[in-house]
């Protein structure tokens, strides 16, 4: 089995690299902004480290992905080491092939989509390379920039919003025949699988995980006399894309996080649909809940 494997630079690798001073001394007099850092170091180090013996143990050939693009065409599974930030990261690179996520320190890291932690990842590891671990297949967002594919790999969700998060969000909302002009923080829209995520946070509800619709939701709404917005929280069933479009020429688009991020000018316009890339997530139940 061909394994791809992508590690989490944790916080404590970024600080050291950058060889931050202020970190030390925060450290050193024991400032409660950085009391974990250290402690969720070492408990992704022992993770990785059972990790890397369980494939050593099974026979893997291992390919270590250590840039956030790469080609899954070689690969049988590819296994991220981290939290769910890191799986995200690796999905947009998975066109085919299932994904198993370990969670290195659940004290510090949010892992739902993370099949195993470090007591189940040997067990989870053999059963992912004979092919009898089971998972859930889930369904992402496809997104277009007048009409060109921006991505067909949204897991979570993508805010569209003004590159200022002071400023006024304004857009067109067009959804089954229904057209909305409106004003606001931003809008989140995502497949079932985020929302337990940012739309939920914005009053969104939580959808079945194998669900194929996507939810839109607004985020501060700004309704000024008396305005009620018909088109705050919808569904977006498949077959029924969601369009937006830009009245501002500084609006942005961010995909999944914070790192991917597409500009978007006035006039432009934003498609939102099912993808037919689906990801298979390993160890996943279809029965998992938020607060896990």
């Amino acid at each position: 089995m061909r394994v791809g494997v992508m590690v989490k630079r944790t916080a404590w690798d970024r600080y050291r690299a950058s060889q931050d001073g202020n970190l030390r001394a925060l450290l050193a007099k024991k400032d409660p902004t950085v009391a974990n850092v250290v402690s969720a170091h070492e408990e992704h180090v022992a993770t990785l480290d059972v990790v890397k013996r369980s494939l050593a143990a099974a026979g893997a050939t291992v390919m270590h992905l250590r840039k956030a693009t790469f080609d899954d065409r070689d690969l049988d599974l590819v296994l991220t080491v981290g939290g769910d930030g890191t799986l995200l990261r690796a999905s947009h690179s998975v066109s085919r092939v299932p994904i198993l996520a370990i969670n290195s320190a659940p004290g510090s890291s949010v892992g739902f989509f993370c099949g195993a932690d470090r007591a189940s990842a040997p067990r989870a590891i053999e059963a992912a390379l004979a092919r009898t671990l089971r998972g859930v297949v889930l369904t992402r967002m496809q997104v277009r920039l007048n009409g060109t594919i921006v991505t067909p790999r949204v897991l979570n969700d993508a805010l569209f919003c003004h590159r200022s998060p002071a400023a006024t969000a304004r857009y067109i909302v067009e959804h089954r025949g229904v057209v909305e002009e409106q004003k606001s923080s931003g809008i989140w829209v995502g497949p079932a699988a985020g929302s337990t995520a940012a739309q939920r946070s914005a009053g969104g509800k939580v959808l079945p995980l194998t669900s194929r619709d996507l939810q839109m939701v607004v985020r501060e709404p700004y309704e000024p006399r008396g305005q009620d917005y018909r088109l705050r929280r919808l569904v977006v069933r498949p077959g029924a894309p969601l369009t937006l479009r830009s009245k501002s020429r500084e609006m942005r688009l961010f995909i999944d996080g914070p790192d991917r991020m597409v500009r978007a000018v006035l006039g432009d316009i934003v498609t939102f649909e099912q993808s037919a890339e689906p990801l298979e997530v390993l160890g996943l139940s279809a029965r998992r809940r938020w607060e896990t």
